[in-house]
């Protein structure tokens, strides 16, 4: 929210006025009402809601929406004079053929100097090539084929970069799932790739998409920050990434791409547990956490931020909130079956959140859902975990039968494992058995006995069973049946 304020106050009279006029005239009253309160009024959230007659979950819906549409004015603003150059661009054309060559030059001249501006590599191409055609017969010929070989080599870089930063989150998905050895050494090749395409040139492109995948794989994959000790910070990073952005305001990658960063702000702030800090960023990368997913899975691992927020809640002890909060967030929501991490990440959030309010059935259709849609064959460990989740389901449920012919499906797949794995799964079920069994007397202090032991166990794989609080809710829900 403090975010979205300070936006606002620093939006100009003529850029407030057009918005503000802009939710008038789309009958949107009451976000009209809420850009102005937050621009000329010290008002808190709760005075505003009275005022609006709104509850909690409306008001967040509405606050969402202006947030977007002040960055659809903005960024509209930003586009104007970039889609005036690449328009010049595509007409280079009818300039070369129609116009002398000295008034061809000067056009080209000083269509060079703004696309270097936006930093265009693409179009700078189109710019160089023409100016050797129109050079062949001077000297400057051969200085023209020089930078347009170069800005060639560099554009392929930068594609190449784009590649690798996408191939990367597609990997880690499979990592994370997993756990393996083989995947954690492939990301670590590809993170050397990266960094050996960013040598090549003097690039503030390349050092930013570099910085998106080497701040992840420090927080994610080498966790215990032994990679490159001498090199820059992760905050020094952070810094220089920043002023980059602000000296390339207009360019609109750089405009979008500025999320990733507040979100791998909040979790290295995370990481390190200075949960104050992260909350700085929580709440912006929690508005947009809908496009996020959608949007920017070959810039990061979006999915993350869902296990993140699982944290924070449970943290905060503030878990039962998720449903509600779930509404407004992904309303626009498009689910992506094609991307199985993404979609075992979201479908475990959304049953788990439901598990908090005690819509059992509700929690157990989802992960049956995710069961039938995607084949898990690949993640046969993620699969046991998503399994054990939907057996406490069932438990909940009271649905001994189901229970009791998913467990014997579980415990038939970890005997193929070996009998040393899956100890956390183990003691899982062993928990909700103790729940099911016949046997009435001391059940809580029975399941008592086994969380401290399941509680000290970690494992390199995504694990949905740790993200269930074994609290004495637990403990009751369990024993009551």
């Amino acid at each position: 929210m403090a975010k979205l304020k300070n936006i606002i106050k620093q939006l100009s009279e003529k850029d407030f006025k057009a918005i503000h006029d802009s939710l008038i005239e789309s009958n949107a009253e009451k976000s009209a009402y809420l850009l102005k309160s937050l621009r000329e009024r010290q008002l808190s959230d709760n005075k505003i809601m009275s005022e609006l007659e709104v509850n909690a979950n409306a008001y967040y819906t509405l606050r969402s929406r202006l947030n977007l549409k002040i960055e659809e004015y903005l960024m509209g603003q930003l586009e104007s004079p970039r889609t005036d150059v690449l328009r010049k661009v595509a007409n280079i054309t009818e300039v070369l053929f129609t116009k002398k060559k000295a008034i061809s030059v000067a056009t080209l001249k000083k269509l060079e100097k703004e696309l270097l501006d936006y930093d265009l590599a693409n179009e700078l191409t189109v710019i160089y090539k023409s100016l050797k055609k129109l050079n062949i017969n001077s000297p400057d010929y051969f200085q023209y084929s020089q930078l347009y070989n170069r800005h060639v080599a560099y554009m392929l870089a930068v594609d190449k970069a784009e590649d690798l930063l996408a191939d990367y989150f597609k990997k880690y998905g499979d990592y994370m799932l997993n756990g393996g050895d083989v995947e954690k050494l492939g990301l670590g090749l590809l993170m050397k790739e990266m960094q050996n395409v960013a040598k090549l040139y003097e690039s503030h492109r390349l050092y930013v998409y570099q910085s998106c995948m080497y701040i992840f794989h420090r927080l994610f994959v080498e966790v215990d920050d032994n990679m490159n000790q001498e090199g820059e910070s992760i905050e020094d990073i952070f810094d220089k990434v920043q002023k980059i952005f602000e000296s390339y305001h207009l360019d609109s990658i750089y405009y979008h791409i500025n999320l990733v960063f507040e979100f791998l702000k909040l979790e290295y702030y995370n990481h390190y547990k200075v949960y104050r800090q992260a909350e700085k960023y929580y709440e912006e990368v929690n508005d947009a956490c809908a496009n996020l997913m959608v949007n920017y899975s070959t810039y990061t691992f979006p999915s993350q931020f869902l296990l993140s927020k699982l944290d924070r809640h449970l943290r905060t002890n503030t878990e039962a909130e998720l449903y509600s909060e779930n509404e407004s967030i992904f309303i626009d929501y498009e689910v992506d079956t094609m991307d199985i991490p993404k979609h075992i990440v979201y479908t475990v959030y959304r049953a788990l959140s439901s598990y908090y309010i005690g819509k059992f059935e509700e929690s157990a259709r989802l992960i049956n859902g995710l069961l039938n849609d995607v084949s898990l064959k690949k993640y046969p460990y993620a699969q046991l975990e998503i399994k054990s989740l939907l057996a406490l389901q069932y438990t909940l449920m009271r649905d001994v039968e189901l229970f009791n012919q998913l467990s014997n499906s579980i415990q038939r797949q970890i005997r193929l494992f070996g009998k040393d794995s899956c100890e956390n799964i183990q003691l899982f079920l062993k928990i909700l058995k103790i729940s099911t069994s016949e046997a009435k007397k001391e059940k809580a202090k029975k399941i008592t006995a086994v969380i401290p032991r399941l509680n000290s166990l970690t494992v390199s794989y995504f694990a949905p069973t740790k993200l269930v609080k074994l609290d004495d809710r637990f403990v009751n829900l369990l024993t009551e049946l």
